[in-house]
């Protein structure tokens, strides 16, 4: 006898395949039974740990919302900004906007812009890519731009050097549109599974020619420069361009579904695994006049061992009162914490307690 798996919909149990296929109805109440289809992290740009505003950007690589980054070359000057704007009904309420402040009507050959997100290859192991089942992959996702015309959207196996790219047009200008497009399977080379870049998603903004002289990449094959960003509008041709977006969605199959909403705490989690911005108070073991040493760990294990910086405004706090620290050394970072020494001019008791309230800049990013 058959067995069927069945779901409650709220008001009946309904089989499940018949959810998960049907697009209308309690699909979106089928397909909250299987969480993680979202691939990229934040798509809803709700995290912005590092600020909520940069301006005058000419170079890589972050600057506001969460695990999209900046990757430029002398192509004009920026303000990446989160906006409390978002298309209405949708659900979102955040997007990142990209603002030009300094024009390059005639990109040089070798310049180029994109907005980039990149994933790590064991959370990519889905996809199959590099087998005979692999499978294709369908990006939804809102956007908004005053400069009307074609984009182009790349997607780029790091370990493999392939690479395929798909464009999609706005068509009205200032208007929030919703695009899907879907990327055809690569039997072709699989992802590494471990914890390093293997995967970037970019969104073409303006490009010279050494990304636009050839044909576009519409399928899978080894990167080829030429290929890449074939009639991309030039969103740097004026100042006070634009581009905004928001709702980024990455999944498995050649059908975009509803978005993924996530709890806010667990996209931050999750983006807190490759970058950590924060305060510690944390008992010392001195041991000189000048130096203690703490152990620290990490509010979210990171994706490896990453770099510190000592952020300004903390002190430590000895026999003498409060007292200006002056460096860490990282001694031993790992994905876990920390084991480091605080470096001040004098004032601590050799082999005694002192305390230490210090800010952390932690990037553990791909």
């Amino acid at each position: 006898m058959a067995k069927q798996a069945y779901v409650y919909s709220g008001t009946d149990w309904v089989p499940l395949a018949s959810e998960v296929t049907n697009l209308s109805g309690y699909q979106t109440k089928a397909l909250n039974q299987f969480p993680y289809r979202n691939l990229v992290i934040n798509g809803a740009m709700q995290v912005a740990q590092r600020g909520t505003s940069s301006t005058s950007i000419t170079t890589g690589w972050y600057y506001t919302v969460d695990r999209f980054a900046f990757r430029i070359n002398a192509l004009g000057t920026w303000t990446n900004s989160v906006e409390n704007d978002a298309p209405t009904g949708s659900g979102f309420r955040k997007s990142s906007k990209i603002l030009c402040t300094t024009a390059d009507a005639s990109p040089a050959a070798g310049d180029y812009f994109a907005y980039t997100t990149i994933l790590e290859g064991q959370n990519l192991q889905q996809v199959k890519k590099g087998t005979a089942a692999a499978e294709q992959l369908t990006l939804s996702f809102w956007v908004k731009a005053n400069v009307t015309g074609t984009y182009i959207v790349q997607l780029t196996d790091y370990d493999n050097s392939r690479s395929v790219s798909k464009s999609y047009t706005i068509n009205a200008s200032a208007t929030w549109e919703y695009k899907t497009i879907t990327f055809p399977a690569d039997t072709t080379g699989a992802f590494d599974n471990d914890n390093n870049a293997s995967f970037g998603l970019d969104f073409w903004l303006a490009s010279g020619s050494n990304y636009t002289s050839g044909t576009l990449q519409t399928t899978w094959g080894s990167t080829t420069n030429a290929n890449a960003a074939v009639g991309q509008t030039n969103l740097a041709s004026a100042t006070n361009n634009y581009w905004q977006i928001t709702g980024v969605q990455l999944e498995v199959g050649d059908t975009a579904t509803p978005f993924e909403f996530k709890p806010i705490d667990e996209e931050l989690r999750q983006c807190m695994r490759y970058f950590e911005w924060t305060g510690y108070r944390t008992t010392n073991w001195n041991i000189s006049s000048t130096s203690a040493r703490c152990g620290l760990n990490w509010i979210v294990p990171k994706r490896t061992g990453p770099s510190v910086t000592l952020t300004d405004g903390f002190n430590q706090y000895g026999p003498g009162g409060q007292l200006s620290i002056t460096s860490i050394n990282d001694i031993n970072s790992s994905s876990t914490g920390l084991l480091v020494t605080i470096v001040q001019s004098g004032g601590l008791t050799t082999n005694a307690p002192s305390t230490a309230s210090i800010g952390l800049k932690v990037d553990a990013e791909l």
